[in-house]
């Protein structure tokens, strides 16, 4: 699919932007982030079980281009895990090479000057981006920016949403086991999703997983001795 053809806005319009960028790149996958004002992450589109464990890891470790970009507000280039390892990011990049990624690109999603997003993109062997590539990556993830965030609002109000198969779009579980675990430390909402993370990354289990006993009540952080 050419970029010039995805046209006008609609149903999964960014969802075909992403892939048509990542076939004009000739790179492997990508996904697509938005960031809500809260601090909470909606991953609205995977391109692969690859990208969707590379948003996964993200979203566990709270580290990785996705987040350097949504800091900086400028393109993340990392062509080669390998030659290159990022010193803010080694976990990421260790588990990204098991995965087989060779390459990571990450562009924000912005609205003004404010980052509302990220756009994702991976290589399976090293990949370096030239000046005119990155442009178009920069210019594609502009493009979508209305729309990922609509689709993020839409998702956000309606309860009954299908969430992404292989990446879910709001993590609602992970939410709200934030608010419970906030309630049971008394602490900050920042500070219970880091213990989240922090303990599903200790019992090398997904956040996911960890969030679900939380809510189902097996799993009770008041409990937990540092």
């Amino acid at each position: 699919m050419a970029l010039d053809s995805v046209s006008s806005p609609g149903v999964n319009y960014e969802a075909r932007l992403c892939s048509a960028l990542v076939d004009a790149l000739s790179l492997s996958g990508g996904s697509i982030t938005v960031f809500g004002h809260n601090g909470i992450q909606s991953t609205i589109y995977v391109s692969d079980t690859v990208a969707a464990r590379c948003d996964a890891l993200q979203f566990e470790l709270g580290v990785g281009p996705r987040w350097e970009a949504l800091t900086t507000g400028a393109p993340v280039l990392c062509s080669d895990l390998s030659d290159t390892p990022h010193p803010v990011w080694p976990m990421f990049s260790v588990a990204a090479m098991q995965l087989g990624v060779a390459a990571v690109f990450a562009f924000p999603v912005k609205i003004g000057a404010a980052t509302v997003g990220v756009v994702d993109l991976y290589a399976s062997t090293p990949r370096r981006l030239d000046a005119h590539q990155v442009f178009l990556a920069e210019s594609t993830a502009s493009r979508m920016a209305a729309a990922v965030v609509h689709t993020a609002t839409a998702s956000a109000n309606d309860p009954n949403s299908v969430e992404h198969p292989m990446a879910p779009a709001l993590r609602r579980e992970v939410h709200q086991a934030t608010g419970m675990i906030q309630a049971q430390l008394d602490t900050t909402a920042t500070d219970a999703f880091t213990r989240l993370r922090a303990h599903a990354f200790a019992a090398g289990r997904p956040v996911e997983v960890i969030a679900r006993e939380v809510v189902e009540r097996h799993l009770d952080f008041s409990t937990i001795s540092d």
